[in-house]
């Protein structure tokens, strides 16, 4: 029968043979052929030089005709490379033609009935026959009903399941749960029958001057305490009674008072700030309880310091203060505050405000480094040592340190230095700040702009200072210094290179930017002349000539214009202020033999004229020497 044409691709078969097996078991295989190598050895099997038309037609020999023996023609293999393709392709194409022929005649013709066989009765099968549509449905819709069942079972056990959990909950709170919970964040131990935690510093040098232990107790069912929105707790922890209530610790740097007055340090807690509420969490209450420790430990630490420390100046530790001298004529006093809410008269006094929080945190984050570095040593050292010692004292065997520098090593600053190191830094960096404003407020001529670097630290700041004229940024060259602020100094770099050391003291700082406002005003002398063509004769920054001056030197300069007819003469002194002068060429001049042959120092003798700055128009000094060097440079001498 007829068959329609279907569209086979013919492709190689991808196997290649196994060339090596290495001795881990991976096998190596034969790289396939290219097109081109392929074709060459499927040519090399074609014998050019066999003519198979000539053997087929020639008659057999004699011999073998009379021979009774038949020779047996040795097994020849097809020359053709595709011939196992065409025999399996021509197999596959009879198989698909029967099938085709059983399709047609299963489906068109209706000669045979492919189903099922049934293990059932023949009457069954016979009713199943004939009712085969409605069979097949109902089937479905007990499937899909049975189905449904099981899952709406198991959603109501689960339902139930959880709204037993949750009622189980909300009615019995487990103790071991929350004292798990209570384990995963606070040391504990057994003690006999109780349970007793610890909240005392051990790694931060804390000698256990404050009890730290507190004791975890089971509530019963009555007991238990109850809030709105969730379970009943049945722990409750009891706090010593040295740790209730709130406290924290105060800085404030202030002047010394004419009168000292030690009462005044015993600050007042506003009112309701320590009272904590009965019925609090134990987690809140451990955290208030801890922070209250923490507050007692560090002022225990900053006393026994202030105690022991050998300065020229004692350090002064009253009550719950310690006050302690920064400069002269400003005081650190550190003050601890706590407070029960027991107390109904401590919320009766004001609050004071006037305290530093940048050295209030600077305290914490000092006593937590403390910590941190006791609990995380630097590797290498033992997993389950939770003491030991530093890199440094570990080399200090191998490296054969000397008992100089292993003294050096010991020694280390106290938390009360550091913080009076800082302290030191601030009360400086302020001074400085308020005298660059002060001046920058208060000259208008030239202008002051200072820029503050972003990258500072807690003992160094570093300042910028730039000193130029209104309209005159981008003309001429301004003044600048930089100001490194440190603990009891400041570092004043010039834009020559030069360096000076400044004490504590704001009047050091103050004469500084006046002697560089008055250098200023010789820099812009000296840019406008060469903008405009005067010739420099010239320059001093040190002038020894003329009245003294009472903080830091005077600057000169000498201009003459391009017709060397005159001679401008400024100088600039940071307390006697600016002095212009101009000197007129003689008529006379000097002799025709003199040894002087370039015009321009012919002036330089004589008397200068003083010019009074205020009468000429100009809105700053630049502009005003601006119009007075173009006005020379064109008049005539008189």
């Amino acid at each position: 029968m007829a068959v329609a044409g279907v569209n086979v691709s013919v492709e190689a078969v991808l196997e290649n043979q196994i060339q090596e097996v290495s001795l881990d078991g991976q096998e190596i295989y034969v790289p396939p052929l290219s097109m081109s190598e392929n074709l060459t050895k499927q040519a090399h099997k074609i014998d050019f030089y066999r003519d198979e038309t000539e053997e087929k037609g020639k008659p057999a020999s004699e011999g073998e005709q009379d021979s009774g023996e038949k020779t047996l023609t040795p097994f020849q293999p097809s020359l053709w490379p595709w011939d196992s393709v065409r025999n399996k392709l021509k197999a596959a194409f009879t198989e698909v033609s029967v099938l085709l022929d059983v399709l047609n005649i299963v489906k068109e013709k209706h000669y045979m009935v492919l189903d099922q066989v049934s293990q059932g009765s023949q009457d069954s099968m016979e009713s199943r026959a004939e009712s085969r549509p409605g069979v097949h449905m109902l089937s479905k819709k007990r499937s899909l009903l049975s189905a449904a069942n099981i899952l709406m079972a198991g959603s109501e056990r689960l339902r139930r399941s959880q709204s037993q959990a949750e009622s189980t909950i909300k009615s019995q709170s487990d103790f071991h749960i929350e004292l798990l919970k209570l384990r995963q964040n606070w040391r504990l131990r057994k003690v006999g029958s109780a349970i007793l935690g610890d909240l005392s510093y051990k790694s931060a040098g804390s000698r256990f001057l404050q009890s730290g232990t507190f004791e975890v107790v089971k509530c019963s069912g009555e007991n238990s305490i109850e809030q709105e929105g969730s379970a009943p707790r049945m722990l409750e922890v009891v706090i010593p009674s040295e740790l209730e209530g709130v406290a924290y610790i105060q800085v404030e740097v202030k002047p010394v008072p004419d009168a000292m007055d030690l009462t005044s340090a015993i600050l007042k807690m506003p009112a309701g700030l320590g009272q904590v509420p009965t019925d609090a969490y134990w987690q809140q209450k451990l955290e208030v309880a801890q922070n209250v420790l923490f507050c007692k430990e560090l002022f225990a630490q900053l006393a026994r310091e202030a105690v022991h420390a050998k300065t020229s100046s004692p350090h002064l530790v009253v009550g719950n203060q310690i006050i302690t001298n920064v400069f002269p004529g400003i005081q650190l006093s550190i003050v601890l505050c706590h407070s029960t809410g027991k107390d109904k008269k401590g919320g009766s006094g004001p609050h004071k405000l006037e305290h530093n929080h940048v050295l209030e945190h600077s305290l914490h984050q000092l006593l937590r480094e403390v910590h941190y570095k006791a609990i995380n040593h630097p590797p290498p050292h033992p997993v389950i040592g939770t003491l030991g010692v530093s890199k440094r004292r570990r080399m200090a065997g191998p490296s054969g340190m000397s008992r100089s520098e292993l003294q050096q090593m010991m020694e280390s600053e106290s938390l009360l230095e550091q913080i009076i190191k800082q302290t030191r830094h601030e009360v400086l960096r302020l001074r400085t700040m308020k005298v660059l404003d002060r001046l920058s407020a208060r000259l208008s001529d030239p202008l002051v702009a200072c820029h503050w670097s972003c990258l500072n630290s807690s003992l160094q700041s570093v300042v910028k200072v730039m000193i130029s004229s209104y309209g005159y940024e981008y003309r001429m060259m301004s003044q600048s210094f930089i100001l490194m602020i440190g603990v009891g100094s400041i570092k004043a770099i010039t834009k020559e290179g030069r360096t000076f050391c400044l004490s504590f003291e704001g009047q050091d700082l103050e004469d500084l930017v006046m002697w560089q406002l008055s250098q200023h005003h010789t820099i812009v002398a000296q840019t406008l002349g060469k903008m405009m063509g005067w010739h420099l004769l010239s320059h001093s920054g040190n002038c020894g000539v003329g009245d003294m001056e009472t903080v830091g030197t005077a600057s000169s300069i000498m201009l003459a214009p391009p017709g060397h007819n005159r001679v401008l003469s400024v100088k600039s002194g940071p307390s006697r202020g600016m002095k212009v002068c101009v000197k007129s060429l003689q008529k006379e001049g000097l002799p025709s033999l003199s040894a002087v042959t370039d015009p321009k120092w012919k002036v330089v003798g004589g008397d200068f004229q003083d010019i009074d700055l205020d009468k000429i128009d100009g809105r700053n000094v630049a502009a005003k020497l601006e119009l007075l060097m173009a006005t020379l440079s064109k008049a005539e001498p008189h």
